[in-house]
C-alpha cells in the first residue's frame, strides 16, 4: 500500500512538474521566435535558418524555466493532497512525514543530475549547433531586405537604399554602397532593381546603373545595362564566432589550467581576460542545478501543517516567499562571481548549505532530536 501511495504522489508531482515546464517553455519560445523572426528578416536569413535556430534555442529555455517549474509544481501538488485531505490518508496509512521528505529529497538529487546534464551537454552543444547555422547559412538578399526611403545597414561593409517598390517587387532608384578592406569602397546606382532566382540562391538584379569604384584614391567608373548583385561572400553584424557559454565544459575546466598558470592552453575564449565569465558559467552548469534539491526541500514544508492549523495559511506564503527568495539567490550569486578563490568557494557551497540547514528544519520541526535523545 505505501508502494501504491508514494508511486500516486510521485506521478501527480512529475505530470504537473512536466505540464508546467513544457508549457511555460513552450509559451516564453513563441514570444523569443516572434522577436527572432524580425532579427532574422532584418538579418537577410533564409527562414529555413531562421526555424533551426529557434528550435535550437529551445533545450536553454528549458533549463531557465526548470527551477521554477519545480518549486510551483511540487508545492502545488502538496498544497492539493492537504486541501483534498489526502495526506491524513498517508498518515493513517503509518507513513511518517520523514519517509515523505526523505523520498522526495532523492527524486531531487535525479532532478538535479537531469538539470547539471542539460546545462553542461545538452544547451552548450544545442547553442554551438544553432551558431553554426548562422556561420555557415549564406545571406538571403530577399525583398524584406530593402525597405523603401530607409537606409538598410544590416550587412557589414553594406548600404542599401531604394526610393520606391511597386506592386510587381520592383525597386526604383537603387542606391548601394559597398566598403573593401583597404579603406576603398564601390558606389553603385541604378534605376531598377528586381529579384530573381540564379540557381538555388535569390540574387538581386540592377538595370541601367552606373558604378563607382575608389581603390585607395584610384577612381573608376562604368555604366551597365544590367548587373547582378549578389551576397554569398558578405557576413551580417550577428554575431557569429563561438561564445564561452556554447563552448564544451570540459573545454572551460581545462581553461583552469591557464587561470592558475599550471598550463598554457591555445583554447578559443581561453584566455585570462575572460576567466571571469568563465567561472560564472561553470558555475551555472555545475553549482546552480544544486538549488533544486533546496527547492524541493522548501515545498516540503507544506506538509509540516495541516489545514486544520491557524497557522496554516501564513506558512503557505511564507513557504512561496522562501522559495522564490531561493531561486533569487541562485540567479543573483552568479554575479557576485569573480576571480577570487575565497569568494567562489563560499558561493558554490552556499546551495549545500542551504540544503543541510533546510534538512536540519525539519529534524527540528519533526522532533526527532528528542526522540533520538529520548531513545
Amino acid at each position: 500500500m505505501k508502494k501504491i501511495i508514494f508511486r500516486k504522489l510521485l506521478l501527480d508531482c512529475l505530470t504537473f512538474f512536466l505540464l508546467a515546464l513544457f508549457g511555460i517553455s513552450t509559451i516564453i519560445w513563441v514570444f523569443q521566435a516572434v522577436n527572432f523572426l524580425d532579427i532574422m528578416i532584418e538579418d537577410g536569413r533564409n527562414y529555413s535558418v531562421y526555424f533551426n535556430y529557434t528550435l535550437l534555442n529551445f533545450p536553454k529555455i528549458i533549463s531557465r524555466i526548470l527551477p521554477f517549474a519545480l518549486f510551483f509544481s511540487f508545492s502545488y501538488t502538496f498544497i492539493k493532497y492537504e486541501t483534498n485531505n489526502e495526506l491524513i490518508i498517508f498518515w493513517n496509512h503509518g507513513i511518517n512525514k520523514i519517509s515523505i521528505i526523505n523520498f522526495f529529497f532523492w527524486v531531487s538529487i535525479i532532478i538535479m543530475l537531469i538539470q547539471i546534464l542539460l546545462l553542461s551537454i545538452i544547451v552548450p552543444k544545442s547553442q554551438e549547433v544553432a551558431r553554426s547555422h548562422l556561420r555557415s547559412s549564406d545571406i538571403d538578399f530577399f525583398e524584406g531586405l530593402i525597405k523603401p526611403k530607409k537606409f538598410n545597414d544590416t550587412i557589414k561593409g553594406l548600404t542599401v537604399y531604394a526610393e520606391d517598390k511597386n506592386i510587381d517587387g520592383e525597386f526604383k532608384n537603387i542606391y548601394i554602397k559597398k566598403n573593401s578592406s583597404d579603406n576603398g569602397f564601390q558606389i553603385t546606382f541604378a534605376k531598377k532593381g528586381v529579384f530573381e532566382f540564379k540557381g538555388n540562391k535569390k540574387i538581386l538584379v540592377l538595370y541601367d546603373g552606373k558604378t563607382l569604384n575608389n581603390n585607395s584614391g584610384n577612381i573608376t567608373n562604368f555604366d551597365f545595362s544590367k548587373s547582378d548583385f549578389g551576397l554569398s561572400n558578405m557576413e551580417s553584424h550577428l554575431v557569429t564566432h563561438q561564445k564561452i557559454k556554447e563552448q564544451k565544459t570540459i573545454t572551460l575546466l581545462n581553461c583552469l589550467q591557464t587561470f592558475f598558470n599550471i598550463k598554457d592552453i591555445n583554447i578559443v575564449n581561453c584566455e585570462k581576460s575572460n576567466s571571469r565569465e568563465t567561472y560564472k558559467e561553470l558555475f551555472k552548469r555545475l553549482v546552480s542545478p544544486f538549488y533544486l534539491p533546496v527547492l524541493t526541500l522548501i515545498s516540503l514544508l507544506l506538509i509540516l501543517t495541516s489545514k486544520e492549523n491557524i497557522k496554516y495559511i501564513k506558512n503557505k506564503f511564507i513557504t512561496f516567499f522562501i522559495g522564490f527568495g531561493i531561486i533569487i539567490i541562485s540567479e543573483s550569486s552568479l554575479g557576485y562571481i569573480n576571480n577570487n578563490v575565497i569568494n567562489n568557494i563560499s558561493i558554490a557551497i552556499l546551495p549545500i548549505f542551504l540544503i543541510i540547514m533546510t534538512y536540519f528544519v525539519f529534524i527540528y520541526r519533526l522532533g526527532l532530536f528528542n526522540r533520538k535523545f529520548h531513545d
